[in-house]
């Protein structure tokens, strides 16, 4: 039994600053997040793509705000739960939750952030017959270690900005990459679509337009792909074949829960904190919804400052949180490590 004060469903943006939030007011929190690993939609659909509204930083690459974030809760130590769903809740008699994963484990809490983005993601599947048989066995639909793909001949469909940006970064580590759309003109930023065409022309990307993989081939595991191409069949050899069709979100277990939900997300009161109709269990980020909700990482931000004091008061009811301005405090982690505030000169000024 993992035992936490706050039990964080998520680690998007959201999820990763509500730790440093929390520590600030002396709160261990355990993330649970159904990927591989930390960072949310920023790690697993666009790692290299820049945000430009995030304060103070004119321009961030995703995986690069992961890392920040990460650095930035280190002295707090959260521990994880990664590659795990939220399966059940029970609701104890002493008011505490009780979260039990679909690999078993079991978290107990008496508050839970609800920090899921988007909620769970089902990649979107192409339509080939035999597409099954090679999953996890040269079919991939997320990049998780780009190593592998190493001196490795990829094929890439999609046309999108997570299918430009991996045939933008992959072109540095596979021996080929070869990028596959069923149109001639890509969704994408205009940034990768021109950056493909630069690595098009130089001859380290070839992009096969307009076309659509049917089937795909291989004893034990993936050899070829075959395409269609204005009605003619054209097999090629591969090594792995990654559909970068997007993510489809989904609430999972948590919509049976008893949150009231809205248009897939969850209701929570905006006046006063991001709780839900459930006492002790809020929702931040992009997964809540209330009237005027903006969808940006700034407000999950906001959400969650507001939402941990909030908590910080439900644990502790006889003692009333004070805001905590780290330019005067400084950082105290729970690993020993302090970054204290420079403290101001008084001087006289003749």
């Amino acid at each position: 039994m993992i035992k936490t004060d706050i039990l964080i469903i998520g680690a998007g943006p959201t999820g990763l600053f509500t730790v440093f939030e929390a520590g600030l007011l002396k709160m261990r929190c355990h993330i649970l997040d159904s990927l591989a690993q930390p960072g949310g939609q920023c790690m697993e659909l666009y790692p290299k793509k820049p945000i430009y509204d995030i304060p103070a930083y004119p321009e961030i690459i995703a995986g690069d705000l992961i890392k920040k974030l990460l650095e930035q809760i280190k002295p707090f130590n959260p521990s994880y739960s990664l590659g795990e769903t939220a399966l059940t809740l029970d609701k104890l008699k002493d008011g505490s939750f009780r979260i039990t994963t679909d690999k078993g484990t079991e978290i107990s809490t008496k508050i839970i952030a609800i920090a899921g983005g988007l909620g769970t993601f089902i990649p979107r599947k192409p339509k080939i017959p035999n597409l099954s048989q090679y999953e996890d066995n040269g079919v991939l639909y997320m990049i998780k270690d780009p190593n592998q793909f190493k001196d490795k001949t990829v094929i890439i469909a999609g046309g999108g900005d997570s299918a430009l940006d991996w045939s933008i970064y992959l072109s540095e580590i596979a021996k080929k990459v070869i990028l596959i759309h069923r149109r001639n003109e890509f969704r994408g930023a205009n940034e990768s679509v021109s950056s493909v065409q630069k690595l098009k022309n130089s001859g380290k990307i070839k992009v096969i337009t307009p076309a659509q993989i049917t089937s795909l081939n291989g004893s034990n595991k993936l050899e070829s792909v075959v395409l269609n191409q204005d009605g003619n069949e054209l097999t090629i050899n591969t090594d792995f074949f990654i559909p970068l069709f997007g993510l489809i979100p989904k609430l999972g277990p948590i919509k049976d829960w008893g949150l009231e939900i809205e248009n897939n997300a969850i209701k929570v009161n905006n006046s006063f904190d991001y709780q839900t109709n459930i006492e002790g269990i809020y929702a931040i980020g992009d997964v809540n919804t209330y009237p005027g909700k903006l969808k940006l990482i700034l407000s999950g931000f906001h959400e969650a400052a507001v939402m941990c004091h909030s908590a910080y008061s439900r644990l502790n009811p006889d003692k009333k949180p004070s805001i905590k301005y780290t330019t005067v405090s400084g950082v105290k982690g729970f690993d020993g490590s302090v970054k204290e505030a420079k403290k101001s000169q008084i001087s006289k000024i003749d």
